[in-house]
């Protein structure tokens, strides 16, 4: 529901868009929508350990559980500007996979042991909401540099399953909660009709129990068909690397997913 009223706004807006004959610098912009797809080529390294102790068995999602690589998914990303130097930007990111494979080895998976022969269909989700605020303290017609804080909302969800006559195995494994990223926003206009994007967003941490590191990377080109309507290549990279060692919630997570990316920019 949420991509169908997300792609009506950009028809709406690219219905009032104005045809001026000048280009004002897109480091002006108090407005920017961006609506597209990516092309994600991803590996995901899973272990989960039983809430008993016992290490689980490290496998790899895409080519134990038969995973695709490849997905493409939508993009999203809205900015809004206060002021010439302070902006705030939502950046939506989904990525939801199936696999279905006959195991060939012996794997724990938290309290369940997945066995040679069992068919086993498996799901992994992934999304990430973010909120940025970006301070730009370079900022010319030509350029702009902004240090970025932000806030993302994060929820990874995973489950097993086995379904024969002899066999009923259903675990699932869901991991959310907030974490913050610093980084760099920048523009760089090359001529009235072409420009750069790119961000860096990154956080690291290791509290007691917990060691993880979050990161999204990402640089565009754009041509801009009118003053206020963009399309964009680019290009885009999310890693995450998640370690418990808490007895009753231990396992590793570690992700890399990265790809081009296509989008249409409204910009006001």
């Amino acid at each position: 529901m949420m991509r169908y009223v997300l792609y009506a706004l950009l028809t709406t807006l690219l219905a009032g868009a104005v045809y001026a004959e000048d280009y004002p610098s897109p480091t002006e912009d108090r407005l920017r929508l961006s609506l597209g797809a990516v092309y994600l080529n991803s590996n995901t390294n899973v272990q989960v350990d039983s809430s008993t102790g016992v290490i689980g068995t490290p496998v790899n999602a895409e080519k134990t559980f038969g995973m695709d690589k490849s997905e493409v998914e939508a993009k999203f990303q809205l900015m809004l500007r206060v002021g010439e130097r302070n902006r705030v930007r939502f950046d939506y990111f989904s990525l939801d996979r199936t696999g279905s494979t006959t195991i060939d080895e012996d794997i724990l998976f938290r309290n369940v042991e997945l066995l040679p022969g069992d068919p086993v269909n498996s799901n992994l989700s992934i999304d990430v909401l973010s909120i940025t605020y970006g301070y730009s303290f370079l900022h010319s017609e030509k350029f702009e540099l902004a240090a970025t804080l932000g806030i993302n909302v994060t929820d990874i969800s995973a489950r097993a399953r086995v379904n024969t006559l002899a066999r009923h195995v259903d675990q699932t494994e869901d991991q959310a909660g907030p974490f913050p990223t610093i980084g760099l926003d920048g523009t760089y206009v090359i001529s009235k009709r072409f420009y750069l994007d790119g961000r860096a967003q990154y956080f690291k941490a290791n509290i007691d129990d917990f060691d993880g590191s979050l990161g999204f990377f990402e640089l565009d080109a754009l041509y801009r068909l009118r003053p206020n309507i963009s399309f964009s290549l680019g290009y885009e990279l999310a890693r995450a690397h998640l370690l418990s060692t808490k007895a009753s919630n231990a396992g590793l997570f570690n992700f890399n997913t990265q790809g081009p990316a296509f989008f249409v920019r409204v910009a006001f």
